[in-house]
Parts: structure tokens; sequence; C-alpha cells
């Protein structure tokens, strides 16, 4: 048989690998549920035309075609017609608000978990395929801004959950940059932005030269503006330092007390995890109000795991306008670093707590009522595969990580239960042994607290 060679940007997990992913999966929807949101799932396929609305995506499309595709089905001819594979929730999520405003009740709290497809470069951490967890809160005609602060809550939350290091959530708004660099001249402030959002990239000195030639700025301006983007505060005090730069006028005044009430809101529900970062940008042609980047200490390169921000024009009809406040969790990305990094490990490699013996094929049916009774008490266990020497299932169940071996008692003895990490073996009764409840399902630990799991 010829190798078998992995698909570059595909990822497939080992099934320890894979209780990591579906923690990540758990925590989110049940922190998600908590704070009253709904799940909803969409196609994975909308209109080519929808997709490519915002342009310069195209390359990272994937077109869905028949083998037999008939020449009506060319992109070339009718991109209303042909179907392509979402790159993310969110050009979904516009289509299903306008397609199901009738049915749905406002403010529409939505929490998604489905994976995306991108045509880019495979990388660390980025895939072509991959799941995306999504929180929004949308609105129609009007949206409370307290919002913004509720939903990086609820991230907040959710990432304190996680087996991850310290993490921080960085916070700006696109009021306070836009008015900040009008108060200083700048005719055109998002290309200032655009410059700004480059210095993780290229560093301080090529951005100065950026913002002289590609924003006209002058030399005092560039400065300013760097020392702008450099401001970073976890209470009020970052105002002050924006009016000594010279940052005047009612729009800098409104995006610091809009700042503000995010900041003072987040720390009051998850104290020291927000943080003002005035170089904070996020594709601002794209949100209108606060945005929001998130970092895990000690692993920046990773960049940001979770970002988002207010948008006022996430769809619109004839009838109304549909804002919203949303936060996205690239969850492969993030899932892929915890496994790289050996950050968190399943407590055992398999769901399997309890395995029944075999003694003796005759006899499996009454290892199967020990299961039933088990798994009706909802403990997980299985059934030995073979009627091997017990020594043997025991070793199986040593191999694959499970803790307890359960022997049928034979000719009226008692069943007996073996704790093979221990050696401990006592008389038990499947109807009420009671399963110690760290043992009862797998959970997913710090890697220094978990043991390393089998192949």
């Amino acid at each position: 048989m010829a190798k078998i060679a992995a698909l570059s940007g595909f990822p497939e997990w080992l099934p320890a690998e894979r209780q990591v992913e579906q923690h990540v999966i758990d925590v989110f929807r049940e922190v998600a549920e908590l704070h009253g949101f709904s799940g909803i799932e969409t196609r994975a396929v909308e209109p080519l035309d929808q997709l490519l609305r915002k342009g310069e995506i195209d390359k990272e499309v994937y077109l869905l075609r028949r083998l037999q595709a008939s020449e009506e089905e060319d992109p070339a001819a009718d991109a209303s017609r042909t179907l392509g594979l979402h790159f993310d929730l969110t050009v979904p999520l516009a289509r299903y608000v306008l397609e199901h405003q009738n049915d749905l009740a406002f403010p529409f709290r939505r929490f998604q978990i489905q994976k995306v497809w991108r045509g880019e470069r495979p990388q660390d951490g980025r895939f072509r395929e991959f799941y995306q967890a999504d929180l929004d809160v949308i609105g129609q005609d009007v949206l409370p801004s307290h919002v913004e602060s509720e939903v990086a809550i609820v991230m907040a939350e959710i990432l304190s959950r996680l087996p991850l290091p310290a993490f921080s959530i960085h916070v700006n708004t696109r009021k306070l940059s836009e008015g900040f660099f009008r108060s200083l001249g700048f005719e055109d402030h998002t290309a200032v932005l655009r410059s700004l959002d480059k210095l993780p990239k290229i560093g301080e000195d090529a951005v100065r030269t950026l913002l002289v030639d590609e924003a006209g700025a002058t030399a005092e301006q560039a400065d300013a503006a760097l020392a702008f983007a450099g401001i970073r505060s976890r209470d009020a005090s970052f105002g002050d330092r924006v009016r000594a730069l010279g940052g005047t006028g009612e729009m800098v005044e409104e995006g610091i007390a809009e700042l503000t009430a995010v900041l003072e809101r987040v720390e009051a529900a998850v104290p020291g995890v927000i943080l003002a970062d005035l170089s904070i940008a996020r594709g601002l042609d794209y949100y209108t109000g606060t945005v929001f980047e998130s970092f895990v200490e000690g692993h920046e390169s990773l960049g940001s795991v979770c970002s988002g921000g207010r948008y006022d024009r996430l769809a619109e009809d004839n009838r109304h306008s549909y804002p919203g406040v949303g936060l996205s969790i690239g969850l492969s990305r993030l899932v892929s670093r915890l496994l790289s990094a050996d950050l968190a490990r399943p407590s055992r490699p398999v769901p399997t707590c309890v395995l029944v013996a075999v003694s003796d094929e005759a006899s499996r049916g009454a290892s199967e009522t020990v299961a039933r009774t088990l798994r009706g008490r909802g403990v997980p266990c299985e059934v030995a595969p073979t009627a091997a020497k017990l020594g043997k299932q025991i070793r199986y169940a040593d191999r694959r990580g499970i803790p307890f071996v359960w022997f049928p008692g034979a000719d009226g003895a008692e069943d007996e239960v073996k704790d093979i990490r221990t050696g401990e073996q006592a008389s038990a009764s499947a109807g009420s042994w009671q399963v110690p409840e760290e043992d009862r399902t797998v959970r997913i630990l710090p890697a220094s607290e978990a043991a390393r799991p089998r192949s």
C-alpha cells in the first residue's frame, strides 16, 4: 500500500487530542448558555457573490462544484448561482438574520461553533479547515453600548475556564482613534490606522516612515500617532495621556468615556484581564465602535486568540438595520497551541472508566448485564473484547488508560472491582458501587497535573 501523505492545513486529532478540542467546545457552549446565548448552525455554503461582497478575499474561498459540472455552474458565468464554502461565520450570520428576522426576538443573542474554510497558506496555528467559535448580540435598529462590555465579559469567563496561562483582553474604540487623529490634523485617519496596525510586524521605525510616506504625516504628527498607539492602561488614566498628546474635541471625549465604561464594567466582573490598548485597530473599515483583541501570556507569537468588536451595519434591508457586537475565537488555532505547547492533557486518553472482564464467552451475557447497570448509573464502561486470561485483560485496560477493571462473580460469588493504578481490589455491586468523582468522566487538566496519555 502506498504511503499516505498528510494533507497540509486540514488537522486531524488523535482521540486524546480530540478530547481537548471537545473540552474547549463544551466550555464555550456552557458559558454562552449561562449568559442566555442560543446556539445556531448555518449552512456551510453561501452564494459566491455574497462571500465576495467585501472584496479582496476571492483567493481564500473554496468553491463547491460537481465533478460533472455544466457550463452554467462556471463561477465566471454567474457568481450568484455558484456556491462557496464560508470562510467565517459573520457572512452567514448576516444572511441568517435577514432571512429569519420575523422569527427572531431582538436583541438576538447567538453563539455558533462551526467549521470554516480558507484557502490560505498553512502555518503554525493557521489552517485551511478549522473550527471557529463566535458570540454575538444583534439588535434591530438600535443596540445599547453596554452590550460591548457584556460580550467581553462572557469571553473572559470562557478563556478563564480553559487550561491557559494568564491572558489579557486589549480594547480600544474607533471613536477615540478617529477623534484623536482628526485633532492632529490628519485628513485620512484610516491610512494612519493601517500603518499603525503593522507595528507588531515591522516595528516603530518602519511605521514612522509609512506614516510620513503614505498617510502624509509630518514628523511631529508621526511621533504623536506612535505615542498614542503606545498607550496602555488598566484604568481611566489613559484619557489624561491622550489629552496630553493633543487629543481634543467632542469625539475624543466621547471615545474616552466609552472606553472607560468598558474597562470599568469588565474589571468589575472579571478582574485583572481588561487593558486599554490604543494600538488595536481590527480592520476599522468594518468595525464602528469598540474593538477587542486577546493575547495569552508567553504565547504572543500566536497572535490574538479572540478578537472582534462593534459593527453597526451587519445587515440591513428596506425596513431595518442590524447593529451588533461580537467576539470570535479561532478554536482550532487555540487547540493547536494547547497541544503543541503541551499546555493541556486529558486525565485519561479514553472516555471508558471501567472495563468489565469476561471470564469465558459463555458468561459474556453476565458481563454485559454489569455494563448496562453501570452505564444506567452514568459510569462509562465497556466489556472486554475477548475472554483472554484475566492478566491480559488487565493489561488491555492499562494500555488504554482505563482505571478500573470489573470482575463478575461466578457461582454466586460477589463481584469485585480493581483500581489497576493502585492495585486495590474490593467487593462491589454494579447497582451501588460509587465511582470516585474525579474518575467518572475525563477531565482536561494543565499538563503539569495530568499523566501523559498512552498512544
